[in-house]
């Protein structure tokens, strides 16, 4: 029986690609479409697809065994080096059609981790992927983790995960244990940085990869950070300063990018990164008008926004590349569905003064625009002020002062408690007439 290198280099390999598409699964676009940019952003040639529908997998090889040797007849016509399937496969199921189809097959698991690991940059982006490609393996090393004394490249087993380990469950779960330690630090750091931004306004860019949040960056906040259209072009998250027209200045920040059925282990790995998404206070989806499936691209971001835990986090949903649309009935299809969608051309810089206008009403709906008064020497209520609002300007009389803040809605009981006074803004100004401004924070 031929052996099969799982550790070739990945420049001159072929692929076929495989979809099983099964009854409760549903898209409206090419079923193949994402799984062909995947592969060819891992370097691989594809080389021609299979596709068949199934009420359920088959317990064996996933495929039935009429479109195994079907598979196994493009393999020879096409002379292919790999399978990918745009499924996740049980380690039983791989071993079967290895041995069927004498190549190498890999999932959509596997092949989403081969591109982290080629992307990784950063200490933190890579200690992230080698922990996800190990929990990944574990239950797979008697497949994929044979002949690992010298560190050579190939998809699905390139990057950072790829060491020098023994075949061994225990070294595996004692580098395990040393990433999750090593990351769990870099998330207490990042939570303290964070947290230090408390007296900034936060806005957070998240959704599907290649939607356009790196180029939406570079237009609000006139920076130069990477944007490419490619799949995954950011792993590491970038943060820079917004000066929002009627609020002022706010914190930017653009995350990895979201992708259908997004490994669980990945999810875990970057914790620390999606930590800015996190705490935000206002979370910008963007989505991409001009893929075919951008529905099922919503659908699957708002997925992992729930699996991290902050669905509910207040959310604008922006619909960007409407300049790549011809059909202006589209372009009213996606806001007959998503009503409060903004449209914008991050690329052109359409719509972006709308979108400014959006992000202030909604940064100002959780905030209460209030004069507080107090004695000079009250310094514990001010230093409140600073640490949970932003202070605008202070104004004095004699022995009192007037601090105009805006403050989370929530914290004005709290804020009471104090025995200060609170006073909601008229028009822009307070009710008691006071000396002029001294100064800004």
């Amino acid at each position: 029986m031929k052996e099969i290198n799982r550790l070739d280099s990945v420049a001159s390999e072929s692929a076929l690609l495989v979809g099983v598409l099964l009854k409760n699964r549903e898209s409206h676009g090419p079923p193949l479409e994402e799984l062909e940019g995947l592969a060819e952003t891992a370097g691989t040639k594809v080389v021609g697809t299979l596709i068949q529908r199934r009420e359920s997998p088959d317990p064996a090889t996933y495929l039935g065994s009429g479109k195994v040797d079907e598979l196994h007849g493009l393999i020879e016509i096409t002379a292919a080096d790999v399978v990918i399937f745009d499924n996740d496969l049980n380690a039983g199921q791989i071993r079967n059609l290895e041995k069927t189809l004498q190549v190498k097959v890999l999932d959509r698991t596997e092949l989403i981790l081969d591109i982290f690991a080629a992307r990784a940059q950063t200490h933190e982006a890579r200690l992230a992927v080698e922990l996800a490609q190990l929990e990944y393996a574990m239950p797979r090393l008697k497949r994929m983790w044979t002949h690992l004394s010298r560190q050579k490249m190939g998809v699905g087993l390139r990057g950072p995960g790829e060491k020098q380990l023994e075949v061994d469950r225990r070294l595996v779960q004692k580098r395990i244990s040393d990433l999750k330690a090593q990351l769990e630090a870099i998330h207490r750091r990042r939570e303290r940085e964070v947290a230090a931004r408390r007296g900034s306004m936060t806005v957070s860019l998240v959704g599907y990869t290649n939607a356009g949040k790196s180029t939406l960056l570079n237009a609000l906040t006139g920076s130069d950070v990477l944007a490419r259209d490619a799949l995954f072009a950011t792993l590491d998250t970038r943060t820079r300063r917004w000066h929002l027209p009627g609020w002022g200045p706010v914190l930017l920040s653009d995350t990895v990018g979201f992708i259908r059925d997004l490994p669980h282990h990945l999810i875990a790995s970057f914790k620390a990164t999606l930590e800015e998404a996190r705490q935000a206070d206002l979370l910008l989806h963007v989505a991409d008008a001009a893929n075919p499936a951008v529905e099922d691209q919503i659908s699957a971001a708002y997925n992992v926004l729930e699996e991290i835990g902050i669905e509910a986090k207040d959310t604008l949903l922006v619909i960007n590349k409407v300049d790549a649309l011809e059909d202006r009935n589209r372009i009213d299809a996606l806001l007959n569905r998503y009503p409060h969608g903004i449209p914008i051309s991050a690329r052109k810089g359409e719509g972006i003064a709308a979108l400014a206008a959006a992000v202030s009403d909604a940064l100002s709906r959780s905030f209460a625009d209030i004069d507080v008064e107090m004695g000079v020497e009250n310094g514990r209520t001010m230093a409140y002020l600073a640490a949970h609002g932003e202070i605008l300007s202070k104004t004095y009389n004699d022995s009192r002062v007037i601090a105009h803040c805006r403050i989370p809605q929530g914290l004005l009981g709290r804020l009471k408690q104090h025995g200060v006074e609170v006073r909601p803004r008229l028009n822009g100004s307070a009710d008691a007439p006071l000396k002029s401004a001294v100064g800004w924070e």
